[in-house]
This record gives structure tokens, C-alpha cells and sequence, in this order.
């Protein structure tokens, strides 16, 4: 369809192109014999729509914990009220204490030579007699080496013990020379009994004597 154009030859719009909706010359005035209705306009078209890349989340920045913060002070905790958490205590009666005897313990046994040398038997047994010179060999717990008159003592002339069955201690004769208490001679291998005060005497020739204590 042809445009609208003024018809007004003395117009400065003659013969120009109006706009179609134009019912007069916008200059003189004069009617336009044709008006165009306006052509719809097509919407301009609009670009199809971007689709957006979900959004990442920004990398989480490192925080340091409450503990390495400057000038950090740790929670101070209530004081505990203790009254509130008393338990009552369950009594008991007492356990009487349980009387342990004291070990038994034998009495010593002492030797006293008629020069007032004393020998004392260490421990609840052992022998009487002379140190062997041989290497190796223990010396008797009773040793009467120096004594006058030694060579009659054998270097194992007698062995004493103490006998809880007979509360006493016993000698047994092992000797060559023989074994003389209270002045009555003992019979080899056989136990006897010693009393405090006893006389012992080594050999019959009356030259080792001793007085037997237990103390």
C-alpha cells in the first residue's frame, strides 16, 4: 500500500511520505486523502535465553580453630557445687584385725671353753668341730680352731639341732675321741639332749671342756 504523502503542493511536506496513521499533514494541515492504517510491527525478536550455569559455591576460606585465634581465652567452666552431689556413704562394721603369731624362733646356743672363750651356734643347726686346711670345704658353724688342745677335735665332732617336738637342742656324737656330757660318754649316732648348764667334754683325757648355756 502506498504511503500517505501531503497533497498541499505549497506545503514543505508535499509529495513526502507521511505516516501511514497521518489524517492530516502535520505541517499544513491538510487532509490526507489516503490514511494507511499502521502495520503491526513484529516485536523485535529477543535473543533465546541464556542458560545460566549453576552458581559455585565460593571455596570455603580455612578458619583457624578457637584454639589458635590471637589472644584466645578458653571457656571458664562453673565451679561444680559439690553439696549437691554428696552421697551418703555406706558404713561398715569393723574388720577386727587378724593376730599374726610372731615366727618361732629357737634359742641360742653358746659354748664356753674353760679358757672363757665363748662359740655361739648361728641359725637353729650345724656342726662342731676344727676348719679343714683342703679347699672347698666349709668350715663347721661351730669352729674351735685355736683352742688348746685342738688336735683332739675332730673336723666333724659333733652335730647339734634344735628339736621343736623336745624344746631342746640335740647332739649327736661323730667323732673319733668321742663325746663326754655330764662326764657320761655318748653313743655314736644317737641324739641326746642338751640342757643349760651342761658340761660337755671333747676326748676322754679331760682337755677340751666347755659348759653349755641356751639362752
Amino acid at each position: 500500500m502506498p504511503a500517505n504523502r501531503c497533497p498541499n503542493p505549497s506545503c514543505e511536506y508535499f509529495n513526502r511520505a507521511l505516516p501511514n496513521n497521518a489524517k492530516v499533514c502535520p505541517w499544513c494541515s491538510t487532509p490526507v486523502g489516503n490514511v494507511v492504517s499502521p502495520t503491526p510491527q513484529q516485536p523485535p525478536s529477543q535473543p533465546p535465553p541464556i542458560q545460566q550455569q549453576p552458581s559455585q559455591p565460593p571455596p570455603a576460606q580455612y578458619q583457624r580453630p578457637p584454639t589458635e585465634q590471637p589472644n584466645y581465652q578458653p571457656p571458664q567452666q562453673a565451679p561444680v557445687d559439690y553439696s549437691t552431689v554428696y552421697q551418703q556413704r555406706v558404713s561398715y562394721q569393723p574388720t577386727p584385725p587378724v593376730y599374726t603369731p610372731p615366727p618361732q624362733r629357737a634359742p641360742a646356743l653358746k659354748l664356753i671353753h674353760t679358757t672363757g672363750r665363748e662359740f655361739h651356734l648361728v641359725g637353729e643347726g650345724g656342726y662342731i668341730g676344727r676348719r679343714s686346711q683342703s679347699p672347698g670345704i666349709a668350715p663347721p658353724e661351730i669352729d674351735l680352731t685355736g683352742i688348746p688342745s685342738e688336735g683332739i677335735v675332730s673336723r666333724r665332732h659333733a652335730r647339734v639341732d634344735w628339736d621343736w617336738s623336745q624344746n631342746a637342742y640335740m647332739i649327736v656324737d661323730m667323732s673319733t675321741n668321742g663325746i663326754y656330757l655330764n662326764n657320761n660318754p655318748l653313743t655314736p649316732g644317737m641324739q641326746y639332749r642338751l640342757l643349760n648348764g651342761d658340761s660337755l667334754r671333747f676326748g676322754q683325757d679331760n682337755l677340751v671342756n666347755f659348759t653349755v648355756y641356751i639362752v
